[in-house]
């Protein structure tokens, strides 16, 4: 018998797929309500602190999470949503904040926004000429935990709370100690000084006693005193009144720094937006322009005759064991042992050959040349230096180069050679004139992509010797063998000097300058292709 197919009414199947589409509906609305209001929490204490750069990325990715989520053609993308949102937070951000802050004075003296800044100096306080200095001894509340002091002054002594001070009648104290404290305290412990010191920060967070009078701990063990808050904020006048030596600091907007009319400033300065001036001290202040001009010339240099002795080595040896001979499969992945060499531990293992005292090439040398020991100076003389970095990046690179040119050899007709042979052309003729251009025709790319990664080849520059021997007479300190992104690691992260803003800047010029030689080599090689075809 025929199977016969009974279809459902047609109110039928809406009804059993309207709850699961209404269920699934809610549920989305109701995680997304859920995710606004984190978020919305989250962006509330970024811009209350300050941050407004951080809340405005988490702003944007909310708002595309609910667009993805709510509209009905971004369905497909629900699934990426999270990757999405960990690549804008994690990825495009700091790009957008590295282009922000290169137009702000972000640096060690300006870390803070404004916001905290102020809450920072706020926080300073000073002993008043009026203030008493006193000796204390710290109880601790059985039931609540709370913490108590007993307080010891030149005239009197009390126990003091966190809003209240109480005489040793009121509280109950028992006999005092040869040193004037009381030996039990009903419903207090005394701590001894063990555990003050354990607890010692949770106790100097706290204030003791009636407002007008209250003590706080200073930084000497067992010393407290009645401290006044030292700066206060006058949001009127903008600026910060020193209580203490009566000064008023004035908000210097265009430094980011709270500045007297004698010039003094106080310390930590705040964040603020500086237009270009990080641009025009790296294009023309000659105190940063000359290092730089310099650090410039000899990135270039580095990338240039790194890639060119990488690619001359790795193509004679691609050449030299294209042919028939015994033990080249051996001989081949010996070759290839310093690219398949973690690059941190053959670096490591260079600048040990290349010590001057212990090295095994210095020693060799000093033995052949007869020279003193400490000779070559691999990492004090600038020149020898820039010598041994440009071995190190060689021995690093020629196997990747070796590799495609192996390749690339393989891909050369062999018609091609017999023809020239015919001809009379001479193995030099044949390599000038066949062999190299159909070559850079095939590895061209990835010469300019090895250039580029040679450029910004921070390992080598700062696992061997720092960028160093520094330079002399710098405004700011550099070294002779620095390439750009050394340099701009030490000012924002080395050497002590935080300039995060400048580096920032440098950063930027670093990819404009990387963009227009990309640019460049990519034209050079289509015309090259152009004649080779």
């Amino acid at each position: 018998m025929a199977a016969i197919e009974v279809q459902p009414e047609k109110g039928q199947s809406s009804q059993r797929e309207r709850p699961t589409t209404v269920t699934g509906s809610l549920l989305r609305i109701l995680g997304l309500i859920i995710f606004d209001a984190f978020a919305l929490f989250f962006i509330y204490l970024l811009l209350s602190d300050g941050y407004w750069p951080l809340a405005g990325i988490i702003g944007f990715i909310t708002l595309v999470m609910n667009y993805i989520f709510l509209a009905p053609g971004a369905y497909p993308m629900r699934w990426m949503s999270p990757g999405l949102a960990f690549m804008l937070l994690i990825s495009v951000y700091p790009i957008l904040f590295t282009i922000y802050i290169s137009f702000t004075n972000f640096g060690a003296s300006n870390l803070l926004p404004k916001v905290q800044a102020i809450e920072v100096l706020e926080q300073r306080t000073f002993l008043p000429e009026t203030g008493a200095t006193l000796q204390y001894t710290v109880f601790r509340n059985d039931e609540t935990g709370e913490y108590g002091l007993w307080l010891i002054g030149a005239e009197d002594s009390f126990f003091a709370t966190v809003d209240d001070e109480l005489t040793a009648e009121a509280i109950g104290a028992g006999a005092l100690d040869a040193d004037g404290i009381p030996t039990t305290i009903p419903g207090w412990t005394r701590l001894s000084r063990a555990e003050t010191v354990r607890n010692i920060t949770a106790i100097s967070a706290t204030t003791f006693g009636l407002e007008e009078t209250a003590v706080s701990l200073t930084g000497r063990l067992g010393e407290a005193a009645q401290l006044q808050q030292r700066f206060v904020w006058d949001e009127e006048q903008n600026a910060m009144i020193d209580m203490r030596d009566n000064v008023t600091y004035f908000a210097d907007e265009a430094t980011g720094f709270f500045t007297a009319e004698d010039g003094t400033r106080l310390t930590p300065g705040y964040q603020v937006t500086i237009g270009l001036q990080n641009y025009q001290r790296f294009l023309t202040d000659p105190s940063f322009r000359g290092p730089l001009l310099r650090i410039f010339a000899w990135n270039v240099t580095f990338a240039l005759l790194s890639v060119l002795f990488s690619f001359a080595l790795g193509l004679m040896i691609a050449i030299v064991f294209g042919r028939t001979m015994p033990g080249q499969r051996i001989i081949k992945s010996l070759l290839i042992i310093p690219f398949a060499v973690p690059q941190v531990i053959t670096l490591l293992v260079w600048r040990g050959i290349l010590n001057p005292l212990e090295g095994v090439v210095p020693n060799m040398l000093q033995s052949i040349f007869n020279q003193p020991v400490g000779w070559p100076p691999f990492f004090a003389d600038p020149t020898w230096v820039k010598v041994a970095l440009i071995v190190i990046n060689v021995w690093l690179a020629y196997p990747y180069f070796m590799l495609i040119s192996s390749g690339a050899l393989q891909a050369i007709p062999t018609d091609m050679y017999e023809a020239a042979d015919i001809d009379g052309a001479s193995a030099w003729q044949a390599f000038r004139h066949m062999t190299l251009p159909l070559l850079l025709v095939a590895v061209g790319p990835l010469l300019i992509s090895s250039f580029t990664v040679n450029f910004n080849s921070f390992n080598v520059i700062y696992l061997f010797n720092s960028g160093g021997p520094p330079m002399v007479g710098t405004a700011l300190p550099a070294g002779h063998s620095d390439i750009l992104i050394s340099y701009v690691y030490n000012l924002a992260f080395g050497r002590g000097l935080a300039l995060y803003g400048y580096a920032s800047a440098i950063t930027i010029m670093i990819f404009f300058m990387m963009v227009i030689v990309t640019i460049f080599q990519h034209r050079r090689m289509a015309s090259w292709e152009e004649t080779t075809n």
